[in-house]
């Protein structure tokens, strides 16, 4: 196993008490294989991320349990300058703002030759001609004469492709793409997806994206973790969970996505908010928007059930979930 996470738990600490952002997060991801994260906003996803490239706000934030095994090295335990020699060379992230990830003041030839200047010691000439051939590498045109442009001087779709460039550059064995496609139409989004699976296959590096749509990823996607409330509700092979969720959270999101054949009728939507992460409902925390919530949802917390060998959800009535 490339990446394994076990039993995270994050917390941040605030004035109005302490919010439970991760509870309990176990997952995996192999070389040359493709995890989609899902959950709406405030499920956990981005904050499992950055505490697993070390790039957590502490404080607030804190992680009060668990391990990141990173190539059989527990990342938790490292140093800082031991985690810092990590990020870049051997795992990467794309964020979702490229325009406020990236210096304005800086070309972005600059910005990309500097993995190369401060990681590998090349001379800025060289790490010029890099930044060149990665800019071709995702598909800018004209990259010999772009490169000493600026930040804002690139589209939103060809921003983000010099984010994957940033991440791509030293050929790390591990990217975390947090919502790459956010703020993007849906054809610039189709791009950056195909490029993404693209780059990912040429590399044999494993990825692990995080999104709230589960129509990016359906085609790119080997296996999906279904996030709620900081913790995994649901994790199945891709085409298990379009098949046949095993949880009442990942059946509405599935029909929360348009389809063509509905044209007219009102979108499905999920009743209700995702809980308040300081106060938690006891047992399952779905259980006020869950259309099969019973008394044992409202009081025992489910944990993750064996569906299947490759397969688990925790939800006390699954069975009946498949069979809807």
């Amino acid at each position: 196993m490339l990446l394994e996470v076990r039993d995270l738990h994050v917390e941040f600490h605030t004035r109005d008490g302490v919010a439970r952002a991760v509870n309990g997060v176990s997952y995996g991801v192999d070389a040359g294989e493709t995890l989609a994260v899902l959950g709406e906003s405030g499920s956990g996803k981005s904050v499992t991320a950055q505490a697993i490239m070390g790039i957590l706000d502490i404080p607030p934030g804190r992680i009060t349990g668990g391990e990141v095994v990173f190539q059989g090295r527990d990342l938790l335990k490292l140093r800082e300058d031991e985690r810092r020699r990590i990020r870049g060379a051997e795992m990467a992230m794309i964020f979702q703002d490229a325009l406020s990830s990236l210096n304005p003041v800086l070309t972005v030839g600059d910005q990309l030759g500097e993995m190369f200047t401060v990681h590998r010691g090349m001379s800025r000439k060289e790490a010029r001609a890099r930044a060149i051939e990665l800019m071709d590498r995702v598909r800018i045109p004209a990259a010999r004469e772009r490169v000493r442009q600026y930040p804002h001087q690139f589209s939103g779709g060809m921003r983000q492709r010099i984010m994957i460039a940033m991440a791509l550059a030293l050929e790390p064995a591990l990217i975390i793409a947090d919502e790459p496609t956010t703020a993007l139409d849906v054809t610039v989004q189709a791009q950056v997806m195909e490029l993404l699976a693209e780059l990912q296959r040429e590399y044999h590096m494993g990825l692990i994206l995080i999104t709230h749509d589960l129509g990016v990823v359906a085609d790119v996607a080997d296996r999906i973790a279904v996030m709620y409330a900081g913790r995994i509700v649901e994790s199945a092979p891709v085409h298990d969970i379009y098949k046949a969720p095993a949880h009442p959270y990942t059946r509405g999101l599935l029909d929360s996505i348009p389809r063509l054949d509905q044209k007219g009728q009102e979108l499905y939507a999920i009743r209700g908010l995702p809980p308040n992460l300081m106060n938690i409902p006891p047992g399952c925390a779905f259980h006020p928007r869950c259309p099969l919530a019973r008394d044992v949802c409202r009081s025992d917390e489910p944990p993750l059930y064996e569906v299947s060998p490759t397969r688990g959800s925790a939800c006390h009535f699954w069975r009946e979930c498949l069979d809807e």
